[in-house]
C-alpha cells in the first residue's frame, strides 16, 4: 500500500549542492509524472520532526523521500535508484 510520495526540501541551505539535489529531485518527479508533494522543513518545526520520526534519524537534513510514512531515501540513494532505472521500486510504488 501506497502514500502520497512527499519529497523533504530546506529552503533556507546555504549548500549549493543541496539545493540542486533538491531540483533534481523535483524535476525527476515532474519529468516521470510521479505525483508528490514538497515539504519545506525549513518552515515548519513540526515538518522537519515528522521527517526525522520517518527517517529513523534526529538529526537527518533535507532533501529526504518518504511515500506515506514509509522512508524511502536520501539524494543518493534517490539518485542511484535513477541511474539503476529502479525509481519505482525506490519509491515504492
Amino acid at each position: 500500500m501506497s502514500g502520497k510520495i512527499t519529497v523533504f526540501i530546506s529552503s533556507v541551505t546555504s549548500s549549493m549542492e543541496v539545493r540542486k539535489h533538491q531540483m533534481k529531485i523535483q524535476d525527476v518527479l515532474s519529468g516521470a509524472k510521479i505525483d508528490h508533494e514538497v515539504v519545506d522543513v525549513s518552515a515548519n518545526k513540526e515538518d522537519l520532526s515528522r521527517m526525522r520520526d520517518i527517517v529513523g534519524d534526529s538529526h537527518a537534513l533535507a532533501p529526504q523521500i518518504v511515500n506515506g510514512d514509509n522512508y524511502c531515501g536520501n539524494y543518493e540513494a534517490f539518485d542511484e535508484a535513477v541511474e539503476n532505472k529502479t525509481l519505482k521500486e525506490f519509491l515504492k510504488l
